[in-house]
Formats: structure tokens, sequence, C-alpha cells
């Protein structure tokens, strides 16, 4: 009986329920949604160290497309938050006016309080035009997907070429139109703020490769920064204490 059992052709209704459990089943666009959102929420938290916000970083390399609305708030989020506000106080407003950027922005607490509004505007810019509204337009994803494993050459590669290469909402590898595009698009709205002596095609070229420049540079910290976190938590885990023996 058993062996008959055994050699016995499967019935219809149990072959077709191998054969369903088998073929991968494509998510709706609902449960794409929903599966973006719970990993917006948690990429929303994420810091270097604590302090500096890593929020357009996809970890595991791997994540569902943002939609148009949520591309913004993740744009809008890093805008806001205080690290960024900070940096344009101590970076550009106090390394501005000791290495002299700007001069045409005077001296003194204006002076300051200009090169201030000028670092926080370019920031803003960038975050909405090149993270937000032309991923949105273009149909590109506006994070960075680490790579996370490989050789050190591959990885700093990968971070490098960010900066002009993203992954588009069908999860294809594209010029990343966006960035660049946005880069220099935040460096003609800069002549609306800068002064005027340094207005024109100039500021717009020199703002938009400089920002492209160091995107290539800011990868690497996207790149590395979790694994050098790894590296001084470990440096820094207290000792486990030595168990102290009965006395006999």
């Amino acid at each position: 009986m058993q062996a008959a059992d055994a050699s016995a052709p499967a019935s219809p209704s149990a072959a077709s329920s191998s054969t369903s459990s088998a073929a991968p089943q494509a998510q709706s666009p609902e449960d794409k949604h929903a599966q973006a959102e719970r990993e917006l929420k948690e990429e929303e938290k994420q810091r270097l160290l604590g302090v500096m916000p890593q929020f357009q970083v996809v970890m595991n390399g791997q994540a569902a497309p943002l939609s148009a609305g949520q591309k913004f708030r993740l744009a809008l989020h890093s805008a806001v938050d205080p690290f960024y506000i900070g940096w344009a106080f101590v970076i550009g407003g106090g390394e501005g006016e000791l290495a002299d950027d700007h001069p045409g922005f005077g001296w003194g607490a204006p002076g300051y309080f200009k090169r201030v509004g000028a670092n926080y505007a370019d920031n803003v810019n960038g975050a909405l035009i090149g993270n937000a509204l032309l991923p949105a337009l273009l149909h590109q994803d506006p994070r960075y997907f680490r790579k996370g494993t490989g050789s050190f050459k591959s990885r700093f590669a990968h971070a490098a070429l960010s900066t002009v290469i993203c992954k588009g909402d069908n999860g294809k590898t594209q010029v990343n139109v966006s960035n660049v595009l946005g880069n220099y698009i935040s460096g003609a709205i800069s002549n609306a703020y800068y002064p005027a002596d340094e207005r024109g095609v100039l500021l717009t070229l020199e703002n938009g490769t400089s920002v492209t420049l160091f995107g290539a540079l800011g990868g690497q910290l996207l790149e590395f920064g979790p694994d050098i976190s790894r590296l001084l938590a470990r440096h820094h885990k207290p000792k486990p204490t030595p168990a102290s023996t009965p006395a006999p």
C-alpha cells in the first residue's frame, strides 16, 4: 500500500497547490507602497555616530521604490534636520567668514548671517530639486544604495560613481540626471542671493560642479560610515570584568 501510494500521481488540486506555492507572486502597487513606507520610516532614523543624518542611505542595497510624495517627504526631513541647520551656522557662517568666502556679504554679524542663509539655502535647494522634484519627474531613486561588501576598491568606485549613476524606480541602473542637473539648477538659483559681484554663469558652474564633486567624496562617508561606527563601537566596548573566585 505504501509503495502504491508513493507512486500514485498527485491529484490536480495538489499539483496546482504545489505550482502556486513555487511561483513567486508579484507585489501589488499598494503592497510596494506599504513596504516603501516601512523602509522609509527606518531610514529616517539613521545617523552616523548618532549625529550625522544618513536618511538617504539604503543600508542593505535593496529597497522598494518611493512614490513622489515619499521622495518629497524624505527631502524635507533632511532639509529641516538640526544637523544641517547647525552646519550652516558653523561651516557656512563661521568657517566662511574666517576663510574670507564671499567678501561681498561683508563682515560682522550681517555678513555672518548672510553666509549662514546662503549656505542653508543651497542645502534646501539641492534637497528639494535634486532629491525630490527631479527624481519624481524622472522616476529616479534619490537614495544611495550601499554596497556594503566586496573589495575596498569596488566599494570606493561604487560610492564615487553614485553622484553620476543611480537606480531608477524600475530597479535599473541609470545616469543620475536628477543629481547632476539638480546641482546646476540649484547653482543657477543661488544667483538670487549671493553677492552681486559673484553672480552669473561662472557662479552657476562653480556651485554646480563643486557640489557634484563633493558628492563623490560624500558617497565614501555613506558607504564606509557604518563600518567606521562599528569599529569605534568595538574599540570603546568595555572589557568584561573577570569573575571573582569564591573564597575557600
